[in-house]
């Protein structure tokens, strides 16, 4: 297989980095440290009530998006709850306080893969450009894990889609990705763990794409109808992947 790499895309979650512990216990007190910051700032709510509210919420979210691909983020849907229960006038930063208090728990749950800096600086000094591209319900939290990790310097970009709307594996974001630079998508690559929205999506949007199979958990019916131009164990084979394409 020839192919000329000159640009290459990543995943994030479960791709550059992986949950230490299952979710649903993390998001409990995640909800649970979101509701508490809330009524210590002077809202008069019942913690544990407010955070099954609030997760409930979350869920049909999360169905909506995977529905319609466009993401509205959860401090969109903080508000709504917020004001459907009374608080219309909420300050940004009192806002703001209470989801950083909700990410303080969930990325304590990110750990990096071992292997990812040696990759990145690897392909960095190979003269690839590298690029970060993740779904995500917060900006502000990929960048503060982004920082947490020190991958950031790696990345020309990362471009999230809570911040531009579109989540993977719509052709915007992708298009908004390789946007950044002046390389066709014949000449970029993504790099991801999920076959529908990070490999199907890239497929559509022309790139070569790379599945990290190490902690991929894809449906059957994905493994059948999604093909991947290369399958890969660990991020430290990207390197020689991509060089032996050329």
């Amino acid at each position: 297989m020839s192919r000329f790499i000159r640009a290459i895309l990543f995943d994030l979650g479960g791709t550059l980095m992986y949950s230490r512990g299952p979710w649903p216990p993390i998001e409990a007190r995640a909800d649970l440290m979101f509701a508490e910051n809330l009524r210590s700032s002077g809202l008069d709510i019942d913690p544990s009530e407010f955070a099954l509210l609030f997760r409930k919420r979350l869920k049909e979210y999360y169905v909506r998006r995977e529905e319609d691909l466009f993401e509205t983020t959860y401090r969109s849907v903080a508000l709504e709850l917020l004001q459907e229960e009374g608080y219309a006038n909420i300050t940004e930063p009192v806002l703001q306080s209470a989801l950083d208090a909700l990410y303080s728990v969930t990325q304590a749950n990110w750990e990096l893969e071992s292997d990812a800096i040696p990759m990145l600086k690897n392909l960095e000094s190979s003269g690839y450009r590298l690029g970060l591209v993740s779904n995500a319900g917060d900006n502000k939290d990929v960048f503060q894990l982004a920082e947490r990790f020190r991958i950031e310097p790696y990345f020309d970009f990362i471009l999230t889609s809570a911040a531009c709307s579109y989540r993977k594996p719509h052709p915007r974001i992708f298009e908004l990705a390789l946007a950044h630079w002046n390389i066709p998508a014949s000449e970029s690559a993504m790099v991801g763990d999920t076959l529908d929205a990070d490999i199907l999506g890239a497929q559509r949007a022309g790139l070569f794409t790379i599945w990290i199979t190490r902690r991929a958990t894809p449906k059957a019916e994905d493994l059948l109808r999604i093909k991947p131009d290369l399958s890969l164990p660990s991020l430290q084979d990207i390197p020689a992947a991509v060089n032996g394409l050329h």
